[in-house]
This record gives structure tokens, sequence and C-alpha cells, in this order.
């Protein structure tokens, strides 16, 4: 399979970072060019500010780094550290756990007593402009952190005034270094710091954070947030993220007090329940949200500690995930549910905002599958955000569930967060036809090939039955892949033409009608860090199209 890997030197990969950067908005490739030729501005402390009083917070949701005061576990990785030489750098991690040092979310850690020491550790070894610590995306979600935190109960009173300058130091820091080259969840992260800071600090610094934070937010609400309640990045772990955000600044609304806020107040109430109902719609039985695009099990919170949330800051519960069949157009998913604890969740949406796709996979019209509470078919999921072998399997169309059309993918996805090329939806719906029900789409990610070909799929699922039902239309000869990852607790043995999958009490058979089975070994990634083998049922054809074929899977008793 081709895996986009052009030298970036070549015709060819100039080509495909044209292809890429041609998608992004102008002020992107401005603050790009910034970014990168301009010279590090530095700032001083705001003068004339201070803690504003009366300030409160409903507890926000815990985090769980380890359980370990001087141990940290980051993306599945443990490190400790010298309480008396604290390691802040800790080149011997990647980025993001580097990252995820220096968001302090372990701050919220149940249990954990060593919080003002580790803040103090951080001031006196971080000074400003330090790689990694003072990148925006950390010293946003930092400041969210340290404000949580210094509105704890457990937090010493009064509150150091070296905490309180450094945080003010950071949030003017913040405001000369926005991520407008990116935009997206980091630019949403960005505004919802500068709101924290601006209703935290009283004064007129204080209130232009507020400001721009506020104003910022107005216009992501609508740009981020779809029609269906999904968030536009598509995953739906940056969902929860964003939707937990949301939930943060609604709960920061209500302790205020401000004026200022009652309006933006409102927008997130009207806001939240679709976004709610949505993940409830991709949650799996097993409470685990589908791994589409980049997503990893236990990095953000689920649905039912999310809608948990939403009920303690007073909102009504939302009736989420119920219905044989859930349809959310605008983000492109269907879910299935014939009966507790079946649920099957098809992707046919477009991979992203196109100036931002960097979370995106080459996935369009994979699906995933439980059966009797637990997952069966499975995507590849995420194990890491480096460029690599396993970060091009994970994005590519080999790591998914999809039709495969000469080897290419249908989305070019490359380097570890590019796209050049992109797959659209041209059709898709969801619904039920004489008690079976159905979802189907098709895309245009392979016209470009010879002979235009053009993939559609339509899975109907009636009574013990899900059939796959594949049709590619063009031209000329072609050679198709289909490909199931199966899960890994699903012992698989072939027998002739089809495979049994062991769930347990019950088997499940599968077959195709247009060629043999073949096992293989693929990977499942359902944690950051992880990477399990499992089984592969795979189906290769040489084909003159137009090309229709389906796989068959039914449940059988043990």
């Amino acid at each position: 399979m081709s895996m986009s890997r052009a030298h970036p030197f070549s015709l060819p990969g100039q080509m495909r970072l044209l292809r890429t950067v041609s998608h992004l908005k102008s002020r992107q490739i401005f603050f790009q060019l910034l970014r990168r030729l301009g010279p590090k501005r530095r700032v001083s402390a705001p003068v004339g500010i201070a803690r504003r009083p009366g300030l409160s917070l409903t507890p926000p949701l815990p985090r769980h780094c380890g359980g370990e005061p001087w141990a940290l576990t980051f993306i599945g990785v443990r490190k400790t550290f010298d309480p008396d030489r604290f390691d802040w750098p800790r080149m011997d991690q990647d980025k993001l756990w580097r990252y995820n040092l220096h968001y302090f979310d372990f701050l919220h850690e149940p249990g954990r007593t060593n919080g003002p020491e580790l803040i103090e550790s951080w001031i006196a070894a971080n000074p400003q402009g330090r790689e990694d610590a003072w990148e925006p995306f950390p010293v946003s979600l930092r400041l969210v952190n340290w404000i949580k935190f210094f509105l704890s109960p457990g937090a010493p009173s009064p509150l150091p005034p070296a905490w309180l300058e450094s945080l003010a130091l950071q949030a003017e820091w913040l405001t000369g270094n926005i991520e407008y080259h990116l935009l997206a969840n980091h630019y949403f992260k960005n505004a919802k710091a500068l709101v924290f800071a601006g209703t935290f600090f009283e004064g007129a610094q204080a209130q232009k954070w507020l400001e721009l934070g506020l104003r910022i937010l107005g216009e992501e609400l609508g740009e981020q947030i779809l029609p269906d309640g999904g968030h536009f990045e598509r995953s739906p772990m940056y969902h929860c993220m964003i939707l937990e955000d949301c939930l943060d600044l609604w709960n920061l609304c209500q302790g205020s007090g401000l004026d200022a806020l009652s309006a933006f107040r409102e927008r997130l109430a009207a806001v939240l329940p679709g976004m709610l109902a949505f993940a409830g719609g991709l949650t799996h039985p097993d409470g685990g949200i589908a791994l589409f695009n980049d997503a990893a099990l236990g990095i953000e919170p689920g649905h039912a500690e999310l809608a948990a949330y939403h009920e303690r800051l007073g909102g009504e519960p939302v009736q989420a995930g119920h219905g044989r069949v859930l349809s959310f157009p605008g983000s492109g998913y269907y879910r299935l549910s014939p009966r507790p604890g079946g649920t099957l969740i098809m992707d046919c949406g477009p991979i992203g905002p196109d100036y931002q796709p960097g979370h995106a996979h080459s996935d369009t019209l994979s699906f995933e599958l439980s059966l009797d509470g637990r997952r069966v078919i499975v995507d590849s999921g995420c194990c890491q955000y480096l460029d690599g072998d396993i970060r091009r399997y994970n994005r590519g169309n080999m790591g998914h569930n999809s039709l495969t059309v000469d080897g290419m993918n249908q989305t070019e996805v490359w380097g570890a967060h590019r796209v050049g090329r992109r797959a659209r939806p041209v059709h898709a719906r969801a619904g039920e036809e004489g008690g079976a029900l159905f979802a189907e789409g098709g895309h245009d990610g392979f016209l470009r090939l010879s002979g235009s070909p053009a993939h559609h799929r339509r899975i109907v699922w009636s009574g013990e039955r899900i059939e796959i039902r594949d049709r590619v239309d063009g031209r000329g000869v072609h050679d198709l892949e289909m490909r199931l990852h199966v899960h890994p607790d699903c012992p698989v043995r072939q027998d002739g033409g089809f495979a049994m999958l062991n769930m347990g009490e019950a088997s499940l058979r599968v077959e195709h009608d247009a060629g043999r089975l073949h096992i293989e070994q693929g990977w499942y990634c359902p944690h950051f860090g992880h990477a399990e083998p499992c089984v592969v049922i795979c189906v290769r054809v040489r084909a003159q199209l137009p090309w229709l074929g389906s796989f068959f899977m039914t449940k059988m008793k043990a």
C-alpha cells in the first residue's frame, strides 16, 4: 500500500505540499511565517491587576496521572522524579509526553498533596520562553488548571504573590502568542484560558484578556460546534475534550457573577445538550468512545462523566445514545443499534475542517461493531503522534475497515498531521426499511485514479445478520482490498471459505462472496503508546469495474 512517503524536495513531494497548504487560510500562512521568521516577544507581568474576589467553581472533573506524588503517567508512559531536583525538561520523552507534564492536569488528581510544591518548582525552573513549558498550548491548559486549583479548597490561603505574578505573566504572554497559525482546538484552548484569566483577575489588562477570549469563543462556538452537536474535527476524543472545555466555561460563568459572562453562559447552555447527545451517540456499549480519526481511550473523560458534570452544574439530563438509528449528518456519523449491547457506527463525513485536518485519518466508510456489549470489529486507533510506521498504519487505509483501490489511501495523509488530497462524501444516510437497519454512503477519494473509481457502501443489519455491501463504479481493471480488524479478545479460526470469531457465548461467522478470506496480523491501538497485534480479515480481488461484493457477518450460538 502507498504510504505517501515522497521525498519533500522531489517534484511529487513539492506537489503534495502544495496540495496541503492550498487549503490553509491566509491568516494561518501569515502567522506560520511570522512564527518562523519573527523574533520571540518577551512580556512583563502586567501591573494594576488583582485577584477578583467572590469567584467560585463547582468541583470540575478529576484527572488520573498515576496516583503517586513523584511519579507521573501520561499517554501510557510512567516516569519517576527526584523531589529535590524535579526534571521539568524531561528530554528523554517525546514532545506529547512533555506537553502533558506542563499541562498540570495532575493538580486535580484525587489524593494528590504535593501540588503546591510542583507549582513552586515549575516557577523556579521554567523562565519565560523555555521550550515546551512556554508554548501556547501547554500555557493555555496550565492557566486553566492553576486557576481551577486556586479556586479549590485545597489551595493555600492567601495565595503566594509569586503564584499570582506567574499566572498573570503567562496570561499576558499568551495574548501575544495565540495559535492563529493552527486554529481549531488549539485556538479554542487559547481563548478558554484567556477567559479564565480575565475572570480570575480584575483590572484593565484582565478586562482585555476577557474580552479577547470571549470574542474568539463567540466566533468559534459557531464554527467548531456543528448543527448535529459534533466538533468539526470529527474525532470523538477531541469532541469530548471540547465538550469538557464548554462545561468548564459554563461552570466559570455560573460562579463569576459577572454580567459580561451572562450572554456567553446562555450560548453555552444552548449548545451543551447537542454536544452531550453526540458524545453519547459515538459511545460503544462498553462506555468508551469510537476510535475514528485521532482518538484513544483514557485520554479525555467519557460521555458518562461529562453528562454527570453537566447535571452537577444544573443542566437537565440529556437522553443520548438511544434509538435504533442515530444520524449525525453534519459530522457524518451514523449509528445502528437494533438491540441493547449491539452497536455499529459508520463514518461517512468530511475528514475535518479543510484548513486544519491534522487529526484526520483515511477512514471514510469505515465502521466499528460491538455485539453483546463487547467490541468485535474495531478501528486500529491511535498509538502516537510522532511520524513513523505505526502512525502511518493508524492514519492510512490499511488501519481501517474500509476498501482500498490500487493500494492507495483514499485521503492523502502524510507526515504526522498533514493531509493533501482528501476524500469527500458524495452521499450518506441511515434509516430503517422492513425491520432492517441500514447505513450507506459514498466518497470521491479514488476519482483521481485511472478509470475514476468511486466507492459506495451500504451496511444492512437484519436480525442476526449484517451485510457490508461494497460497490466500486468506474472503468478498467483495479486491485481492490477489503479489511476487517478483529478485537484481540475475539480469537479467529479460519474454516474453508469463512472465518469464525469467538465471542464467548456466541460466535460471528464472516464470509465474502467475491474471494477467499486471508488472515493477517494488524494493529489495534486503543491507548496512546500501546500497539497490540490483532487479526485482520482481508479479501483481495483484481476486478473489472464496475464491481459488487459483500461481507456477510452472522451471529451464531457458540
